[in-house]
């Protein structure tokens, strides 16, 4: 290992210093959405799609049944009336898996380029659209996998008076929305979260779901 890095140019290895922890994320992601499946049965396709840590659902649309919100592609909150101006339907490019998959993109094409010898200013110009081309391209997995949850069988009422924890800071009097981990018919599942309290709720602070927002936002107060 140490000669491989020793081996490596200068630019490399700055490449490797993003590529490599970030393809540990990764890996670990992995084994997490894996342990989903295995804990839901190993068959379906919610297992797969909840338990993943990352972010995300985040590539579906959701709408707040009081004020028609709903989420841009990148990742901007819209209100009634609004239009999505990419027209990609709430596409969300910039999530954590994608930014994740990004840097391991990145990171390994450009090397791969500059140990064949490109020059490295080309290197980094392909990375990078090679990069951004993977955000996309799972921007668009998991949006198509989020329709088919939402088919599925898991009812969101169910996680009415479930408790859980705060992924992504919920901002206060419903200013925008975060992310929660709770139990839903007993699989591990990721949802968009508001909140009507007047403080927000910060990352890893329990919280009990007291109502639904839309179809897929779970209303939730710190337990």
């Amino acid at each position: 290992m140490l000669a491989w890095w020793e081996s490596l140019s200068s630019f490399s290895q700055v490449l490797a210093a993003m590529a490599i922890p970030a393809t540990l994320i990764l890996l670990i992601q992995t084994v997490l959405m894996l342990i989903g499946i295995d804990s839901d049965g190993g068959a379906d396709v919610d297992g797969d799609v909840d338990v993943d840590t990352d972010v995300d659902l985040d590539t579906d649309v959701d709408l707040d049944a009081d004020a028609d919100v709903g989420d841009g592609v990148f990742g901007e909150e819209l209100t009634d009336g609004d239009v999505d101006p990419s027209g990609l339907d709430g596409l969300r490019i910039f999530s954590i898996r994608g930014i994740i998959a990004f840097f391991v993109v990145f990171g390994w094409a450009g090397i791969a380029l500059d140990t064949a010898g490109v020059a490295p200013v080309i290197s980094s110009l392909v990375a990078l659209a090679a990069g951004f081309g993977m955000m996309v391209l799972i921007a668009f997995v998991f949006r198509a996998i989020s329709k088919l949850e939402n088919n599925g069988n898991i009812d969101n009422r169910n996680a009415l008076g479930v408790s859980g924890s705060v992924y992504l800071k919920i901002p206060a009097n419903r200013k925008g929305q975060g992310k929660v981990n709770v139990m839903i018919q007993g699989t591990l599942c990721e949802r968009d979260a508001v909140t009507d309290e007047a403080e927000a709720i910060p990352t890893g602070c329990e919280i009990v779901v007291v109502a639904l927002s839309g179809q897929n936002t779970l209303v939730v107060k710190k337990k």
